[in-house]
Parts: C-alpha cells; sequence; structure tokens
C-alpha cells in the first residue's frame, strides 16, 4: 500500500494483515503534522467508511488524537512510546556524564530534551544540590513553543514548521513570548546558538538550553539547565550560557558527532 504526502509517496510493507496494514498506514499518513479525514482517504487509498472507522478505533487506543479543526494527528500513546525509546543506549547514555557535570558546575538543574511531534520530551535529568531547585522528570512532554528549550528546537526547524509552531503558541504565564515577540526571540536563539527564558513557561523558572548538533548541522537534542528566576534570568543569562554550550559540544564529542 501506498502512502502519499507532500514528500512524495511512500511504500507502506504489506504484513498480510488487512487491518493491521491499513492502520499503520493512515499512522504513516499522519506522522508529519495533523491530517484531516479526506487527507487521510487521499493519501492512502482507504474508502472513506473503513478510514473513518480505523480513525476512530486508533483514536480510542491513543494513538492518534483529534486536534480542533486541523484533523488527526499522532496521539499521546505513541508519544509515550517514544519517550520510552529514552530507555535505549545512545544519546541518554552518552549524554549522562555531561549533565552531571552541568549540573556540578552551574549549580542549577539539568535537562536533555528531544522533540515529539508538537512537543519536547526529557529524556534525562540531573536534579540541583540546592534546596531550591527546580524539576523536570524524565518523561515529561513539554509545550515546544515555551521556554528556552523550545525556542532552541524551533530555531533550527524548517521555516515552514517554525511558523507552524509560533502559531500554535499561547500564552502560559504573562510572560510566555507569542507572535512576533517569539519570532524575534527564536531569531536571536538561532544566531547566538543559545537560548534563555524566565518565567515563559512556568512562573518563578528560568533556564538557558543550547543545541546538540549532528555533522549536517542538524538538531538532535537540547541541553538546558534551570532554576528558580531568583537566580536564572535573562539578564545573567551570561553566565550560564558558556557551560551549556559546552555540555552540549561535550555530547556531540562522546556520539562522534564533532571532532575531539
Amino acid at each position: 500500500m501506498k502512502v502519499a504526502d507532500a514528500r512524495g509517496s511512500r511504500q507502506v510493507p504489506d504484513s498480510g494483515v488487512g487491518v493491521l496494514d491499513r492502520s499503520v498506514a493512515i499512522l504513516d499518513a499522519v506522522e508529519h503534522g495533523a491530517r484531516s479525514h479526506a487527507d487521510v482517504v487521499a493519501a492512502t487509498g482507504i474508502s472513506r467508511t473503513t478510514a473513518h472507522r480505523l480513525l476512530i478505533a486508533l483514536e480510542r487506543q491513543g494513538l492518534i488524537e483529534r486536534i480542533g479543526g486541523r484533523g488527526y494527528r499522532l496521539g499521546p500513546r505513541l508519544r509515550r512510546l517514544a519517550a520510552a525509546s529514552l530507555r535505549e543506549p545512545s544519546l541518554r547514555d552518552v549524554a549522562h556524564a555531561a549533565l552531571e557535570r552541568l549540573a556540578a558546575v552551574t549549580g542549577e538543574s539539568a535537562q536533555l530534551f528531544v522533540s515529539s511531534i508538537d512537543a519536547r520530551v526529557c529524556i534525562d535529568a540531573v536534579e540541583s544540590s540546592s534546596e531550591l531547585r527546580t524539576i523536570v522528570p524524565v518523561g515529561a512532554e513539554l509545550p515546544m513553543w515555551a521556554g528556552s528549550a523550545g525556542k532552541i528546537f524551533m530555531a533550527w526547524a524548517t521555516e515552514e514548521r517554525r511558523e507552524e509552531l509560533i502559531e500554535m503558541a499561547q500564552p502560559l504565564t504573562d510572560a510566555t513570548p507569542v507572535r512576533d515577540r517569539l519570532r524575534r526571540q527564536v531569531g536571536t536563539a538561532r544566531r547566538r546558538g543559545w537560548a534563555v527564558s524566565a518565567g515563559e513557561r512556568q512562573p518563578g523558572v528560568g533556564s538557558v538550553s543550547a543545541p546538540v548538533l549532528g555533522r549536517s548541522g542538524e538538531l538532535i537534542g537540547v541541553v538546558s539547565i534551570s532554576g528558580p528566576t531568583t537566580r536564572v534570568r535573562a539578564i545573567w543569562a551570561n553566565r550560564y550560557a558558556p557551560a551549556v554550550i559546552a555540555a552540549a559540544r561535550e555530547i556531540e564529542t562522546a556520539l562522534e558527532l564533532r571532532p575531539s
């Protein structure tokens, strides 16, 4: 079965189990963003009635979810499974020592994020030893468009994807940047190679983030430190940025993505 989208047609392997193949074709069709019922039918060639029945079943299982008037996208159950992939070796295991050093050097909590559809997922974290500290649980799914890590994800996204995320952005606090203000801050993050936020996702919480890049400059993950805004705020971000950038470079070297 072929699935068509803006990137062309892709062949979905035939397992010999028709309902499974059609379900996988639907998941493949919505993999890169929300698709309407009509879009799914056009992309997969599945009949409208069958597509409707499978969409309802997949939604009930949490494998897809309906997003207002935008259609269907991959659902929370698949995002949890994606987050569970952090338990595999590679990025998480390689990065942990760098996070430990980052937390020790800065005195703040350190995290590593990867992208998951319209959100970012914390795949590893080292808490600050300070009594007053921030805690981001491993597996936590946070908005892509709020906080310093989100700005890094948007800064390294394609222009189309970046604009989509900016359009999705909604104020979570009085300090959350949206629209043109967010667009400017994302541009600044790309130019200088790090980002800062203060009370933008959660009141009283500040963070500084930097990208972990692949050999071709693609974004692999985002390293962050976070703490109370009494210690981590925009005016003091320059004191934290070098350590966060150094941790990101350390992870790249450990992954053999850049020369040591």
